[in-house]
Parts: C-alpha cells; sequence; structure tokens
C-alpha cells in the first residue's frame, strides 16, 4: 500500500507517458497504455518470405504512418527508450512459443548495427527486442553478427536497389554459437526483407541449420 501511494505521489509530479499516445500512464500501466495494447493492429500472421533463404518470418505488428505503432517505433529508435523493444519481446515471445517454426529455435541474434550508428544511438533496438524474446522463449541471445560496411538510406529506394544496397554488409564473428543451430533473426521493422535476407545468408554460410525471422512490426 506504501510503495502503491508513493509511486502514485511520484506519477503526480513526474508521469511517465504512453509510448503510442503521449497520455500519462496510470497504476499497473507499463510503457504502453492499456488503450493503445486494445488498438494496436496485430498481424494474427506468419507469413512466408518469397527467398527462400530466410525460411519463414513473423511481424507482431502492421506498421502504418503517423499511427500508434509508428510513434512506439519512434520512442523505441530515437528517444532512448530501448526498454519498449524488451517489452514488445516478451509479448511476442509468449506467442511465438506456441507457434511453429518459431518456437523451434536454439538461439536468437539481432540484426546488428553500423558502429557509427550504435555509437550515435547508444544502443542496438532489436537487440533489447530480443532480449524481450529470451526472456519469454528461454532462449539464449548471441550478438553474432557485424555490420561491417554502412549502407545508405533504404527510404527512397527500389526492391532491387535495397537487396543491392545490403548485399554483403553482415559478416558472422562467432559461427560456433549458431553451427547447425535453428536461428531466429530478429528486428525492428520489415519492409522489403533486404536487411534480414542479407543477414540470413552470413548466418547459413556460417552453418545455421536454418533462419527463420521475426520483427517487431512489417510495413504495410
Amino acid at each position: 500500500m506504501i510503495n502503491r501511494y508513493l509511486t502514485d505521489l511520484a506519477s503526480l509530479f513526474f508521469p511517465e507517458t504512453c509510448a503510442g499516445c503521449d497520455t500519462p500512464l496510470v497504476y499497473g500501466e507499463k510503457l504502453i497504455c492499456t488503450s493503445c495494447w486494445y488498438h494496436l493492429p496485430f498481424t494474427f500472421a506468419h507469413d512466408q518470405m518469397a527467398t527462400s533463404g530466410t525460411g519463414q518470418t513473423a511481424s507482431f505488428l502492421h506498421f502504418v504512418g503517423s499511427s500508434r505503432v509508428q510513434r512506439i517505433i519512434h520512442q523505441l529508435k530515437y528517444r532512448n527508450r530501448p526498454e519498449i523493444g524488451t517489452l514488445l519481446g516478451e509479448k511476442y515471445g509468449a506467442v511465438l512459443l506456441e507457434t511453429t517454426p518459431f518456437a523451434e529455435a536454439e538461439v536468437i541474434v539481432p540484426v546488428p548495427l553500423h558502429p557509427k550508428k550504435l555509437r550515435k544511438r547508444g544502443y542496438n533496438q532489436s537487440a533489447y527486442f530480443a532480449q524481450g524474446l529470451s526472456r519469454s522463449m528461454q532462449k539464449p541471445t548471441a550478438e553474432c553478427l557485424t555490420r561491417h560496411r554502412a549502407t545508405q538510406s533504404q527510404t527512397t529506394k527500389t526492391r532491387y536497389e535495397r537487396y543491392k544496397n545490403m548485399e554483403a554488409a553482415f559478416r558472422l564473428n562467432d559461427a560456433a554459437v549458431i553451427a547447425g543451430k535453428h536461428v531466429l533473426l530478429v528486428d525492428d521493422v520489415l519492409t522489403t526483407g533486404a536487411t534480414l535476407e542479407a543477414c540470413a545468408e552470413a548466418l547459413l554460410a556460417g552453418g545455421a541449420l536454418n533462419v527463420n525471422c521475426v520483427t517487431i512490426a512489417k510495413a504495410l
């Protein structure tokens, strides 16, 4: 009772706001308010990737512009709130545990940032998402990929240009942790799949048994 009183008092003067709608959170809510959770556009689907190298991919949410999901992703990536990624991973991990082939994963690998971008941001949002998945799925994480070549912005590129842009951008620095294993590759937002395919190619070349992919959101 005392702890709740102190929490309520602190929230009165320093209210924590929802990452989706910026309204103050009430007691018991964490990072995202109940209303936003209710209205989030969950995919409820697991889609086959167009390219065979990446196996299957699943996305937690649909990503559309000027939406709750866009605001949540923006808070996660650019407002120093990496804990949002962990929370989303915990929620989605519980779903994936009931879903083949994702439940068969033996190790979870986040898509890496280029070192320059990592220094600027201070954290890799995909690694925090991976941590959340790890907690729910009880699978280890391995940050065994490095992005050794900085890539140009993908925003205005065609599908083919995106694939060429990501070609040979990733390198596996510890093959032992993925050799002969079912790998779950994770990222924040799925657009064309070029980044996931480039990472999957590096993992498969290093001896991974197979690579399935999971993202927080999928662009429509």
